[in-house]
């Protein structure tokens, strides 16, 4: 991993689930079966065809809250309450990544497709509270999701941050892509390599790479 990739960078964007925690966890399905409980119960339909609209949602429109918003006029708010009521029991707090964000130089970020709330329960479980400098949900992008580009100029634009002088962090390959063609060094977190043009960088240990970096 070239070190040298990183001298510009005065901003560092992490994406939160399945990034700053461990897959392992599976949070993701704690939250992926209240979605398909929230289609049920908002559109009347059996538990089948609103997982199949969960997943098509987010395949088409980039999360199922952006095609329930787009086809549903969804009001986002009791959505993204009853989604993230989830246990963080799984959690454990991680004492190597934070060292290794804390020292990262520059600005420290978080952004989500959840909300912000949410995010500050997950990084305050893992022992990160206090390692970035702010905390961004879907909320900040006008509820545009990721990997939409404007979703991530707008949360950009609000940081006072330049894409040019940023990296992100991301477990989704998809949303590493505008990042790329914005100029943001990228790094892909999952235990498995995709290899794709739009990723710089890929890691299955954040902590230990980002603690190469400092």
């Amino acid at each position: 991993m070239p070190k040298q990739d990183f001298t510009h960078v005065e901003t560092w964007v992490f994406d939160l689930d399945n990034t700053l925690y461990p897959p392992s966890a599976r949070l993701f399905d704690q939250i992926e079966a209240r979605m398909t409980h929230f289609v049920m119960e908002t559109l009347r339909v059996s538990h089948a065809e609103a997982d199949r609209l969960r997943h098509a949602y987010w395949r088409d429109h980039g999360t199922t809250l952006a095609g329930l918003m787009r086809l549903h006029d969804l009001d986002p708010g009791p959505y993204l309450h009853a989604v993230h009521d989830i246990s963080l029991d799984h959690l454990e707090p991680d004492a190597d990544l934070g060292a290794a964000i804390r020292a990262l130089p520059g600005r420290r970020i978080v952004y989500t497709n959840g909300s912000a709330p949410y995010a500050e329960r997950v990084i305050d479980r893992r022992g990160l509270a206090g390692a970035f400098d702010a905390v961004y949900g879907v909320e900040h992008a006008e509820y545009r999701p990721k990997p939409e580009a404007e979703a991530f100029e707008t949360v950009l634009r609000r940081d006072g941050s330049a894409a040019a002088r940023a990296a992100m962090f991301e477990d989704d390959p998809r949303n590493l892509s505008a990042p790329h063609a914005m100029g943001m060094r990228t790094v892909h977190v999952a235990p498995d390599r995709v290899e794709a043009a739009h990723i710089h960088h890929h890691t299955d240990d954040l902590g230990g790479f980002l603690a190469r970096l400092v």
